[in-house]
């Protein structure tokens, strides 16, 4: 079967569904597709390292247009029909993350190649509740990949939207903690959004703190809202 074909099977597949289930672009709103073509555009990923304090992001979006609303929309309005066009662009950030990792196919101190765990940020108790799910976990399972759950919430933390630079920073304060010592283990820390970078310096601090090494940090998005606060 040609490719051609493919693509107007899928075509007319999306169709009948739009017929029996009628939806909506979760990035631009238009009637009957989960994810309109134009939007699809926008998340291609345009890889692009950001930094917050220290360190060194990468990130595969800029939180602003339909990639704002289609993470928002996967995020806290249930759209996870939009978790497969965005795991791909947080494997291309993670991707960027490891090649820009020196030694990484230098073996470690028993003499093998190096193992990088990508540790995710866990959800507060009340996201899960009302989530069901945990978002960048989910895209990491989407995109092939296996999130490491290394990290717990010592507290929860308040809601970082509409908080300041030093606000956000206070607020995640020693508020994780390793589940196990992590001696030897090499990290990427994985994220959706990074803002202030509070949360992945946290995520960083936790993670030294038990004993582990983080080699890189990586994001789906970043936004730029609050950095002069």
């Amino acid at each position: 079967m040609s490719q051609q074909l493919r693509d107007r099977l899928a075509a007319a597949s999306r169709d009948a569904w739009a017929t029996l289930l009628p939806t909506e672009c979760s990035g631009c709103g238009a009637v009957d597709r989960a994810l309109c073509a134009s939007c699809r555009l926008a998340l291609a990923p345009s890889v692009h390292a950001v930094t917050r304090d220290d360190a060194l992001i990468w990130a595969a979006l800029t939180y602003a247009g339909p990639a704002r609303h289609v993470i928002a929309a996967y995020k806290d309005g249930g759209r996870t029909d939009a978790a497969a066009a965005l795991a791909a662009p947080l494997r291309a950030a993670i991707v960027a993350a490891l090649a820009a990792v020196p030694s990484l196919n230098e073996p470690n101190q028993r003499g093998t190649p190096r193992d990088i765990h990508l540790v995710t940020i866990p959800s507060s108790r009340l996201a899960w509740r009302v989530r069901g799910y945990h978002p960048v976990d989910a895209l990491l399972h989407r995109a092939g990949l296996h999130p490491s759950p290394a990290l717990v919430q010592r507290t929860d933390a308040l809601d970082q939207v509409g908080l300041g630079r030093a606000a956000r920073a206070a607020n995640k304060s020693n508020s994780l903690v390793a589940r196990h010592p992590l001696d030897g283990v090499s990290v990427i820390l994985v994220d959706d959004i990074v803002t202030t970078g509070a949360t992945l310096l946290e995520a960083r601090r936790a993670v030294f703190a038990a004993g582990g090494s983080v080699v890189g940090l990586a994001t789906l998005a970043e936004t730029r809202r609050l950095l002069h606060r």
